[in-house]
């Protein structure tokens, strides 16, 4: 070859050229991969937002679901810490031991946090090749999101206590400084995305890697906390009471397709005040006086608030994703870790989630949602949120597990514009990101073996296409439990016999089927006992800790 110079130098450049476009095509290839953003929000009631029925001002996530695909049937466990342990390990709670809250209570389900053998996506992804990002609520009993495979966190390692006190959302890793706030300019909604933005511009330093990003916002659990020009646009709105919301959400809903057009309103929702065994049921609007309407009617405000904002933080992300050239390529699902929150009666509270309430009227009202206050909403409005459902948050009746869920990906060939009807359940969300990843999930991490996944994947779902599954879905948390398999559902209360609905023809669980249907409602309550006994659900603990529960029988 050294008589041919020329001829050498050229075979030189070819191969250099090979070997470029070769690292280019790689690069191509792993950016073809989508980005992947979870949002998650935090006791969102069913029909809350504008498009499910809801009257509360949300133009972006409406904007992703009118161009993307909304699913009426997907579900949640019931409750914050259990939901999110399935969303991130997509497992059953209580096999990776958040069957209830951070507590351990000595139950191999009910540890208080993520069990060995529990891969989470941020793991999962991490190493397919992603950036991991985590902003807003962990709640999984570990003080440490960088620890489960998320390189950058910030916000609230527990339960979100304060909306406006920064000292209570934390930045990882340790020595990382979070963003500075001016007094009076901070708000744990702004916060969490302005900390998102931040780590997707570090996921950007990566060109040939996707990025991974679960926002998991606080808003809209309480306490009741909102800037006062967001409460001002729904100041008026709720003074026409819930049951004319409840009414006007579901004209709304069948309009838009969420709901069948023969679905009626269950009767009003029934409580348990805390630590009582016999329920009482919310009363109607027009019987409460005049200041406790004035109450109520402010609380909602707040509550509506809340949800605009995190909406409007939303649009930001979305913004960000469009001026970067991402949006096209982003796989986007938006759900609630359970229903809209009834803690503990229709008049709400004011202290610490106890059942302490203060009626304001007159001058106090305006008071209600700054930084010196801490209100709920009750059960009255809860019972609206969740329109047309029974039940909330805790309970697996539908309006503690139903939820809605949207989901965009405009690359992703989904079946865009589309009400999917499909039953799923957020186990599934972790096999799908697996099948968008382009990776596998492993038979071991760590030199342990893993749990194998009960979920599936719902790319084929989401795309339109049909899929045949007989698999049964399964729920329970604090005694109350369920299973869903095809239009069946069986479902009881804490303590309470078991209930059968057509869910197909019932989905409000208005007639119950268990005398007429025994048979089927035994063969259901075994395929539970057994998956409960698998999943470490029973042998149910004695003492769950919590004091607002009844005691078993």
């Amino acid at each position: 070859m050294a008589e041919f110079p020329e001829l050498e130098a050229n075979m030189k450049i070819r191969v250099i050229l090979g070997l470029l476009m070769l690292l280019s095509t790689s690069a191509l290839q792993a950016r073809q991969r989508p980005n992947v953003l979870v949002i998650v929000a935090d006791d969102l009631g069913y029909s809350d937002l504008g498009c499910y029925g809801g009257e509360i001002n949300t133009p972006h996530l409406d904007a992703l679901a009118f161009n993307g695909v909304r699913m009426t049937q997907m579900y949640n466990m019931g409750r914050c810490c259990p939901s999110r342990a399935s969303i991130l390990t997509g497992q059953y709670p209580h096999r990776v031991g958040l069957g209830h809250m951070i507590k351990d209570i000595g139950h191999p389900g009910y540890r208080g946090s993520l069990s060995q053998g529990a891969v989470t996506s941020g793991e999962l992804l991490q190493a397919a090749g992603y950036r991991t990002f985590l902003s807003g609520k962990w709640h999984l009993g570990t003080p440490d999101p960088t620890q489960h495979g998320f390189e950058q966190s910030y916000g609230t390692v527990k339960s979100g206590r304060h909306y406006f006190k920064p000292e209570q959302l934390d930045r990882f890793p340790v020595g990382q400084e979070p963003i500075e706030y001016k007094p009076g300019t901070f708000h744990a909604t702004d916060a969490t995305v302005d900390h998102a933005l931040e780590f997707l511009e570090m996921g950007r330093e990566s060109k040939d890697k996707p990025w991974f990003l679960y926002l998991a916002f606080n808003a809209p659990h309480f306490p009741l906390h909102a800037w006062p020009e967001d409460i001002e646009k729904y100041k008026d709105r709720y003074h026409v009471g819930w049951d004319v919301i409840r009414q006007q959400r579901l004209t709304r809903m069948k309009a838009l397709g969420v709901v069948q057009q023969d679905t009626q309103l269950s009767k009003r929702g029934l409580y348990w005040d805390w630590g009582e065994i016999e329920p009482r049921r919310n009363p109607a609007w027009d019987s409460l006086p005049a200041d406790r309407r004035g109450d109520l009617a402010r609380r909602m405000a707040i509550y509506a608030a809340m949800v605009d904002q995190m909406d409007r933080n939303i649009g930001r992300v979305v913004d960000d994703l469009k001026s970067h050239g991402e949006f096209e390529n982003t796989l986007i699902v938006f759900i609630s870790d359970n229903g809209a929150c009834y803690e503990w009666d229709p008049f709400g509270f004011d202290v610490w989630s106890s059942r302490n309430n203060k009626l304001h009227w007159g001058d106090q009202l305006e008071s209600m949602g700054n930084a010196e206050s801490y209100h709920s909403i009750g059960s009255g409005w809860s019972n609206a949120s969740n329109t047309p459902f029974r039940l909330y948050k805790h309970y697996s009746h539908e309006g503690g597990i139903s939820m809605p869920a949207i989901v965009h990906w405009p690359a992703g060939n989904l079946a865009n514009g589309t009400v999917i009807n499909t039953p799923t359940h957020i186990i599934d969300l972790v096999p799908t990101m697996l099948e968008v990843s382009e990776s596998e999930y492993p038979s071991t991490w760590e030199k342990a073996k893993t749990i194998p996944l009960p979920g599936e994947s719902l790319l084929a779902t989401w795309q339109g296409k049909t899929v045949v599954s007989s698999r049964a879905l399964f729920f329970e948390h604090q005694g109350s439990r369920a299973v869903r398999e095809g239009n069946w559902k069986l479902v009881a209360t804490r303590g309470a016999p078991w209930e059968l609905y057509d869910i197909s023809k019932d989905r409000i669980e208005s007639r119950n089927l268990v005398k007429r249907h025994p048979k089927l409602a035994k063969t259901l309550e075994a395929k539970w006992h057994d998956w409960a006994r698998r999943n470490q659900v029973t042998p149910f603990p004695k003492n769950l800790g919590a004091d607002y529960l009844p005691e078993l029988k």
